[in-house]
């Protein structure tokens, strides 16, 4: 557009006209902008909606910020460190109040309720404030913000945006709407010991999607804050204080200890009934899935079994056989890429005694070749089996269900950047993944994220809708691991020219990053997780 002095809002106000979808950001330049600058003529602007990834994120951000603000209203004494945004669960984010001051309960949240919509008809501005760090701590420390205190101590840049709604004032990590009158589609109701404020996805910008309760992953989730607790770490903010206090070490055995501690506990469930013959793992990429499944063996070695590792990959279809995307191209993610009768045959021959001579899948010529890989199970051998499969029933629709023995791993953060701002869980997997190609395979930071989103649909399609069906859930997050993977993925991330498309995602990761201290990679343990993306590790993968 060729266009006059005019603020991108009123630009967004004309444009708004043609399009059905929420106008929430632009482009200014290929520059990600707040609709309430200022745009100069000449400039190329592209409108950002409610159903992109970045306008979604955005319109979230100011949904949170409103509901904070409401219950800065209702209980105006209640410091905001109090008032937690813990993490995500089914579309929406799981929050705390942990303080007895306010009662949470059904009350409580029909006012929050109330005041947000009356925020919402009011249609009140968002005001950015551009400040430096030093009024911007005396502002967090004015509302009870002491993470924001500790988390800005280690910042390096002179100033901070601060967002203000009717004096109500708080930190955001990343751009926000220009008003309130926007953010009508949302909810807010009791869950467990806190409440849930759920928010429409990117596919469905203007409806709320239905809460599903996921009682395991809310529970695997509770158990790493717990363990959060026991390390005194759940912000990044007191990740740094420990570094610079020397406390890595300590804290790095701790954390694996406790892993290690709950294999051995999957472990010993695992061989206290005998019947489990399958041990089916499946997780998004970058979980950890591989190291998991060698930690998990050992632990099985110790139970006295004796367990032996199958990749479902090497069961994939002959190319030509192998679905296809509406584009043509090929998909690799799609189940009925697996020969899931042979599978199946194999598996049954497997638990009926019989040898089985497994497949190996040769990636460069599509096909499956056999090289006298030999299999029987004996009473104690047991098949740790791999894929991003392995959760759903299609795939072993005719192995009897009480043979198998189902594992959902992820890396599932528990550690927030400050207390109103969480970290996601897709970011922290993105950033090994990125590390782990570009070691392992040569991959470039620009190819990573070029490919990020098929990968996150592929999940969202194959994985996800199944996690709930595992008997037992593992989180491969570290708690220490992105200032560990920040030296790593900082240069890559540099290597990306800002005319590039991915630019805009590879600064906002780096601005990210920027709020961690760094550290080496001396003191992991060389069977570590994260050894599968930064190296170094003892097992052969």
């Amino acid at each position: 557009l060729v266009i006059d002095m005019k603020t991108l809002l009123e630009l967004a106000k004309e444009e708004q006209l043609k399009t059905k979808d929420t106008i929430i950001l632009a482009k200014v330049d290929g520059k990600l902008s707040e609709l309430n600058n200022w745009a100069i003529e000449d400039q190329n602007v592209e409108f950002i909606t409610t159903a992109t990834v970045l306008g979604n994120e955005a319109y979230r951000r100011s949904v949170l910020f409103m509901m904070l603000y409401a219950i800065h209203r209702i209980a105006p004494d209640i410091p905001g460190k109090d008032v937690n945004v813990q993490y995500s669960l089914s579309k929406g984010l799981f929050c705390e109040i942990k303080n007895d001051a306010c009662a949470v309960n059904q009350e409580f949240i029909d006012k929050v309720k109330q005041i947000m919509c009356e925020t919402v008809a009011k249609d009140v501005p968002i005001i950015k404030h551009v400040m430096h760090t030093d009024e911007a701590v005396k502002v967090f420390r004015k509302f009870g913000m002491s993470d924001k205190e500790r988390l800005f101590r280690y910042r390096r840049g002179s100033n901070v945006n601060v967002y203000e709604l009717e004096g109500f004032m708080d930190y955001y990590y990343g751009y926000m709407a220009p008003s309130t009158g926007m953010l009508s589609v949302f909810d807010i109701f009791l869950y467990e010991d806190g409440f849930a404020l759920q928010m429409p996805v990117p596919s469905s910008p203007e409806e709320v999607p239905q809460f599903r309760p996921q009682k395991k992953l809310f529970g695997v989730l509770k158990e790493s804050s717990e363990w959060d607790d026991i390390l005194d770490l759940d912000t990044v903010g007191a990740l740094n204080d420990a570094i610079a206090g020397g406390r890595m070490k300590e804290i790095m055995l701790v954390q694996e200890a406790l892993q290690e501690q709950k294999i051995a506990e999957i472990a010993r469930k695992i061989a206290s009934d005998r019947s489990k013959k399958f041990i089916m793992i499946a997780g998004p990429s970058s979980s950890g899935k591989t190291t998991f499944s060698h930690r998990l063996s050992i632990q099985l070695k110790a139970c006295g079994l004796k367990p032996h590792p199958i990749a479902v990959d090497n069961y994939f279809v002959e190319r030509e056989q192998t679905p296809l995307n509406e584009d043509g191209s090929y998909n690799f993610e799609d189940i009925h890429a697996i020969d899931i009768e042979l599978f199946n045959r194999q598996m049954t021959e497997l638990l009926e005694g019989k040898q089985v001579e497994i497949p190996t899948f040769n990636f460069k010529l599509g096909k499956k070749e056999y090289k006298g890989d030999i299999r029987q199970l004996g009473p104690d051998d047991i098949l740790v089996i791999e894929g991003i499969h392995c959760l759903n029933d299609e795939l072993t629709q005719h192995i009897p269900n009480d043979s198998k023995f189902k594992i959902y791993i992820s890396a599932l953060t528990s550690l927030n950047i400050d207390e109103h701002n969480r970290i996601s869980t897709t970011d922290a997997r993105l950033i090994r993944r990125m590390v782990r190609d570009a070691r392992t395979r040569g991959a470039s930071a620009q190819h990573t994220l070029n490919m990020w989103q098929s990968v996150r649909r592929g999940e969202e399609q194959n994985i996800f809708p199944f996690q709930e069906q595992a008997d037992v859930m593992f989180n491969s997050s570290l708690v220490y691991e992105l200032s560990i993977l920040k030296p790593f993925a900082e240069p890559i991330l540099f290597a990306i020219d800002n005319d590039q498309p991915e630019y805009q995602e590879a600064k906002r990761l780096l601005k990210f990053l920027e709020y961690f201290l760094a550290y080496g990679t001396e003191d992991i343990p060389n069977n570590s997780l994260l050894r599968e993306f930064v190296g170094g590790g003892c097992f052969d993968i």
